[in-house]
């Protein structure tokens, strides 16, 4: 299993990829590269894509290229830091060969606004513990590329349905209403994108479905690079896992959309769907969240996490008990007082 990183070609310094400028930056010298550039610096790092490799399930020791430290993985992590010298490294095998991503969304939000929006949002809420955002906390908010499935595809589609119009109308002082049932068909070519599916079984999966929908008109080819500086998963479940929740999505969008062009009706019944398909594919492809952890005091783990491109949020916040009881105890107080005032005055 080849430990990459990618090098300055000015300084030999670790080249982090930066979401603010979507360039590949060094840290020492501060120069900045286009992935082209950084590819062409890095020969050895973006060769690395090429190889094919089958990958243990069990956890893993790998050795850090820039200082020897042992590297302890599990057999999902694609990209990682040394534990040392905090050097960002690329584990190739696990994103090679049949686990070689076809696209990438980069961040687009950097660690900093994370941060900030993190901070911005958990201050507003009165009832979470404190240390829940503390330094110690902050420190663990980590940019992951976690691995999705995408399917996609045209299709031929035949609708019918019976549609109801009601009109009603007044004459002198009677009311009268009037129903019509109609034969509805459609037919037409339509094409989807975009259907995704976490691809990872430990992920807690519906925080990471949760910050959706990702742009993915912004995806673009799978570059090694991209990895440098964010942690990275492998996937660990294949698309067949998905395929019949997906064909199922599938048809309710493509009914949506046939009974929205069909007219206006009070009501659709009967409906009927026959789909053809012309061309699908399933895509490997890794998003970028932000992420945090906690271990509350009841031992549960709580999530937090943020959409590495639209900055949506979504979060399972502990919950300060002992704040929540001071709460009510001086509600409580508060509401007893009153009641005395008002006996008083009564």
């Amino acid at each position: 299993m080849a430990v990459i990183s990618y090098k300055c070609p000015n300084c030999g310094g670790e080249l982090v990829f930066d979401p603010e400028t979507q360039k590949y930056k060094c840290g020492y010298c501060l120069s900045e590269f286009t992935d082209v550039e950084a590819e062409q610096a890095n020969p050895k790092a973006a060769a690395g894509t090429d190889a094919r490799e089958e990958e243990p399930s069990e956890a893993v020791v790998y050795t850090c290229p820039n200082c020897g430290a042992e590297l302890l993985t599990d057999g999902t992590t694609a990209a990682t830091f040394c534990f040392y010298c905090h050097s960002p490294v690329v584990l190739s095998g696990r994103v090679s060969g049949k686990y070689l991503p076809d696209r990438i969304l980069p961040f687009a939000i950097d660690r900093k606004e994370a941060v900030d929006r993190f901070l911005k949002d958990v201050r507003k809420k009165f009832f979470i513990p404190r240390d829940f955002f503390s330094k110690a906390q902050i420190e663990k908010v980590s940019g992951i590329y976690f691995p999705y499935w995408l399917y996609g595809g045209s299709f031929d589609v035949d609708y019918r349905a019976k549609g109801r119009k009601v009109r009603t109308w007044r004459a002198g002082e009677m009311e009268y209403t009037e129903t019509s049932i109609f034969d509805v068909e459609r037919k037409g070519d339509i094409a989807l994108e975009g259907l995704g599916h976490n691809a990872l079984q430990k992920a807690n999966r519906d925080l990471m479905e949760s910050v959706q929908p990702y742009g993915i008109d912004d995806l673009q080819p799978f570059s090694m690079g991209y990895l440098s500086g964010f942690l990275a998963e492998k996937r660990d479940m294949e698309w067949e896992v998905f395929a019949g929740e997906t064909k199922d999505q599938r048809e309710q969008m493509i009914q949506n959309e046939m009974r929205s062009t069909a007219g206006e009706y009070v009501s659709m019944t009967g409906e009927s769907l026959d789909v053809r398909v012309k061309d699908e594919k399933w895509s490997y492809v890794m998003l970028p969240v932000w992420t945090v952890t906690y271990q509350g005091k009841d031992q549960k783990i709580y999530f937090y996490a943020m959409n590495g491109q639209s900055g949506k949020i979504s979060g399972d916040f502990p919950i300060a008990y002992g704040k929540l009881s001071l709460v009510s105890a001086v509600c409580g107080i508060a509401v007893f007082l009153l009641a005395l005032l008002g006996g008083y005055f009564l």
